[in-house]
């Protein structure tokens, strides 16, 4: 799942997502003060348009530059607080401490030897701050070919390897707040919400 493949994605149809923020970035984020966040697999842009319409600075990244483009032609009433950027999150790397929240909603993040990537994502939230991950219930990933969900991580997974510095709030499976995605019929999601100790 490269770029070119999410490009040809979003190439494929005018709208790919629904438009609107994941329920689970609600129901978890509207208690958080505005700071600085991070939006990882920004896509069409619903999240971080979300958090910046609450007064949040946001970094919003995707590997898809057609998903960008989208996300930053809906941007218009947040002027400058959403920066855009394509990144490519196996490889690039991100500011240690720098951010209040980093948000992952349904990002495809790949378990790899050292956790590399991960570790990257968990350092760069701040001392306070805030790590939300949510994805399908892995009962509701079926393997296929050239896709085993076992390959990904799920919130148990990143649990797991957060150290005595963080408090984890949240980290169970919970019915989905929206419909399932078309063509698929997930109907559980599985959420972390974990915080770095000051």
């Amino acid at each position: 799942m490269d770029a070119q493949h999410w490009d040809e994605m979003y190439r494929g149809s005018d709208r790919v997502f629904s438009g609107s923020p994941n329920p689970v970035l609600i129901a978890e984020a509207t208690d958080l003060p505005p700071g600085q966040a991070l939006d990882v697999g920004c896509g069409e842009g619903a999240d971080a348009l979300w958090l910046a319409r609450r007064g949040w600075r946001v970094t919003a990244v995707d590997i898809s530059v057609i998903a960008l483009q989208r996300a930053a032609a809906a941007a218009t009433d947040v002027g400058d607080r959403v920066t855009w950027a394509r990144t490519d999150l196996t490889t690039a790397s991100l500011p240690a401490d720098a951010f209040d929240l980093v948000s992952i909603h349904y990002f495809p993040l790949r378990r790899r030897p050292g956790h590399t990537a991960l570790y990257r994502l968990l350092n760069a939230v701040a001392p306070g701050g805030t790590l939300l991950f949510s994805t399908h219930a892995r009962a509701d990933l079926p393997a296929r070919e050239g896709f085993d969900p076992a390959d990904y991580y799920q919130p148990d997974d990143i649990a797991r390897l957060l150290d005595p510095t963080w408090n984890v709030l949240i980290n169970g499976t919970r019915p989905r707040a929206a419909p399932a995605p078309a063509g698929t019929h997930h109907t559980h999601d599985t959420v972390l919400r974990a915080v770095r100790r000051p």
